[in-house]
């Protein structure tokens, strides 16, 4: 048995060739693998000895030759082909073991330039591996490290791989290839080309939408259905998703997620997931029905499940604290599909194990940083339409205290202000047109949806009466302007005495003069929040 190594990341590449040479493994190398392989002590003979034929143009050209893709590509089941191998001195190569140059890291660095980018785009080792993925039936081939494990456990069981592997492993050639060339792709299509500026040390402007854009994603697991029981579905990550993302989490208890359970549950975390103090989501049918902060997990619950209980029903619940004996004891008593939170305390866990179908969700909450990445965020969102696919940078604005413009005569109280960030933080989740009705930390109604703002601000009304909340004295978040001065009209003869909008309307001075005359403070945020 035959084995080529050629390796860009060299983890691990040094134990896995030592095991293969235990094995019995002839190895084969290039360039700097070799060197690394003969400095440990193994017998290895360089491709250049094979092919007859140096490495040159910096190493563009060592293993683009007849001698080893002819090796990789013959059927060992055709007797021509390994005649032809036999007339020409070919020797078959069993296993191939390479990775590739780090195409993806270059171009993520700060400052790369062109040169770089295309310097590190590899020829060689895509071409083998495709080589050697079409002819999976006799060759395999090794593409990450660790894929080792797997190759020698069956190598050291069998003293060969079987047809399982090897097309397993097939497959995660070409998608490494196909994620390979995509990056490729993305990066040369998002290149703003100035000739004039063509150096060496060029480093080119960027577009944020590239001219062609390929997705690359990772199936976690098929869906028992979709939004509805006549449609498929499955759940997909990015190749390497941002720590703290709902696809990070770990199930640790009840039914498979379900597709509206996957779409509910990312809109509570990535809400919950946006307040720095204790917080709690309820979320039903995609918009949050009760938001709330308290001084632990227990207290911010029993605020947002006050919002509005019927809606909570049957809801998606999401903590940003470890949920404890006093929160799961709450929790419990209702009804609730999902539940997430960064942790679990083992009492909490013990209230749960009787009710096998609560799916609970372990998520580490991000750590922080400057990029969308390092918070757990999306950096683009994206929606198909026909035939077609929108793209647009994610709404990650976050608004402060400074943002705030006071365009009425009252002024907002200091803990109206609070209350303001929190409902406006709120209403980004909220489906558009959104009104959220909030004080002391805790929503007390939301209209979501609607066609009309009026009708979201009436529905809003209806659910706190209903849940028998008091909308005295709360502020109001629009996540859009009001075009006329019904809108205001309403949240406050519901009890708002302060509001928040984004302005930008040929009306604003008459909601402005109509807050003056009803006697209420208004500020304008500058930015909405329209969530379709």
């Amino acid at each position: 048995m035959k084995a080529l190594l050629s390796v860009s990341d060299k983890t691990g590449i040094v134990e896995f060739a030592q095991a293969l040479h235990g094995l019995g493994v002839q190895l084969l190398s290039t360039g700097g693998t070799a060197k690394l392989l003969a400095d440990a002590g193994l017998p290895v003979t360089e491709v250049a000895e094979v092919t007859q034929f140096p490495e040159m143009l910096d190493g563009r050209v060592k293993t683009l030759h007849p001698k080893v893709h002819g090796g990789l590509l013959a059927r060992r089941d055709l007797p021509a082909h390994m005649a032809a191998l036999k007339e020409h001195g070919i020797d078959t190569i069993d296993l191939l073991v390479v990775n590739l140059y780090p195409f993806e890291a270059t171009v993520a660095k700060p400052g790369c330039t062109l040169a770089d980018a295309i310097e590190n785009i590899d020829i060689g080792g895509p071409a083998m591996v495709r080589s050697a993925a079409k002819n999976w039936k006799d060759v395999g081939v090794v593409t990450a490290a660790d894929q080792y494990a797997a190759v020698l456990a069956e190598l050291k069981a069998a003293g060969k791989l079987s047809d399982k592997l090897r097309f397993a492993l097939s497959v995660a050639a070409f998608n490494r290839i196909a994620q390979y060339d995509g990056a490729i792709s993305d990066y040369l299509s998002s290149v703003q080309f100035e000739d004039e500026k063509l150096s060496e040390n060029y480093v080119p402007e960027r577009a944020l939408f590239p001219g062609q854009s390929n997705g690359h994603f990772i199936k976690l697991q098929d869906l028992r259905y979709g939004e509805n029981s006549h449609q498929q579905a499955a759940l997909y990550r990015d190749l390497v998703p941002a720590p703290g993302s709902l696809v990070t989490g770990e199930q640790l208890q009840g039914k498979e997620l379900s597709y509206n359970n996957i779409a509910d549950a990312d809109a509570a975390w990535e809400c919950v997931k946006s307040f720095d103090e204790p917080a709690c989501v309820i979320v039903k049918h995609a918009n949050p029905c009760g938001v709330a902060v308290g001084k632990d997990a227990h207290e911010a619950y029993a605020k947002a499940f006050q919002t509005d209980p019927t809606s909570a029903f049957g809801g998606i619940i999401a903590f940003n604290r470890t949920v404890d004996k006093a929160a799961a004891e709450a929790v419990v008593k209702q009804f609730v599909e999902v539940l997430m939170a960064p942790d679990f305390t083992a009492e909490a866990l013990e209230i749960f194990k009787p009710k096998v179908n609560v799916r609970l969700m372990k998520i580490a909450l991000p750590q922080g940083g400057k990029t969308n990445w390092e918070q757990g965020r999306n950096a683009i969102e994206s929606k198909r339409v026909g035939s077609g696919l929108l793209l647009q940078t994610a709404d990650n604005h976050e608004l402060a205290l400074a943002d705030l413009k006071v365009v009425t005569i009252k002024q907002p109280t200091p803990q109206e202000l609070q209350d303001l960030l929190f409902a406006w933080k709120v209403a980004k989740f909220v489906k558009s047109n959104a009104i959220v009705f909030c004080k002391n930390g805790m929503t007390m109604g939301v209209g979501a949806g609607q066609m009309s703002r009026l009708d979201s601000a009436r529905i809003a009304s209806i659910k706190a009466e209903a849940a028998k909340l008091s909308l005295q004295n709360t502020v109001v978040a629009s996540d859009a302007f009001f075009p006329f001065r019904d809108g205001l009209d309403v949240v406050v003869d519901a009890g708002a005495t302060c509001v928040a909008q984004p302005g930008g309307s040929m009306r604003d001075q008459e909601v402005i003069d109509a807050a003056n005359e009803r006697g209420v403070a208004m500020v304008f945020t500058g930015v909405r929040h329209f969530r379709h």
